[in-house]
């Protein structure tokens, strides 16, 4: 192979893994290569200006982490959002070209079939049916807006504080709990010398 030189990838179409999707359904195709900043500002722009109810963010490959990150900054964001993950494989085509071809000769390309892990996120403001795979409920309101409160602020000032915070004091019938555990401790051998004769020092 050291003579070829990989001069096209294509991946096979295959229609989304989601029944009941509107036509007109938005879909982040994301690449290897593509900016989550660019994704991220086109995806918020069709979800809060245009008003799009859902949005399907897609990758393969090497693009899948970049895919789950670009979900994650989306439901931070805008909150509330149901969400269905469909793990599968795609088949990708690299074509490969002969950069050495024999003198005379046609120009050789060779053709490599590449299966390769897929994700489809599905993102919806309505509510999706609960009981499909890979179904994930919105999280709640109040925890979302904690770490959006932690994000917004350097994040080493939120750690810091959580640090200085001071434990509350455990509550007395604990302590008299674990003061009646040490002191059965020593007791609990049984036959052994010291349980017999402990009777007699009481006498």
């Amino acid at each position: 192979m050291e003579n070829f030189r990989k001069v096209r990838t294509s991946e096979e179409d295959s229609p989304l893994p989601f029944p009941d999707l509107p036509p007109d359904v938005v879909e982040m195709k994301v690449k290897e290569g593509s900016k989550i900043r660019n994704l991220m500002n086109f995806a918020m722009a069709q979800m809060e200006l245009k008003g799009s109810r859902q949005i399907v963010f897609s990758g393969c490959g090497r693009a899948v982490t970049k895919t789950i990150t670009c979900v994650e900054i989306m439901k931070r964001k805008l909150g509330g959002l149901h969400q269905v993950t469909k793990v599968r494989y795609k088949t990708l085509l690299e074509v490969w070209e002969n950069q050495d071809p024999l003198p005379g000769g046609p120009a050789q390309n060779l053709t490599v079939h590449k299966n390769v892990p897929s994700i489809c996120i599905l993102l919806s403001r309505d509510p999706l049916d609960p009981t499909q795979t890979g179904y994930q409920p919105p999280e709640p309101r109040h925890g979302l807006g904690m770490q959006l409160g932690e994000a917004g602020e350097d994040m080493s000032g939120s750690t810091t504080k959580g640090l200085k915070r001071p434990l509350p004091p455990p509550p007395e019938e604990l302590l008299t709990k674990k003061l009646q555990v040490q002191v059965q401790v020593p007791d609990s051998p049984r036959g052994s010398g010291t349980a017999d004769h402990q009777p007699d020092h009481h006498h």
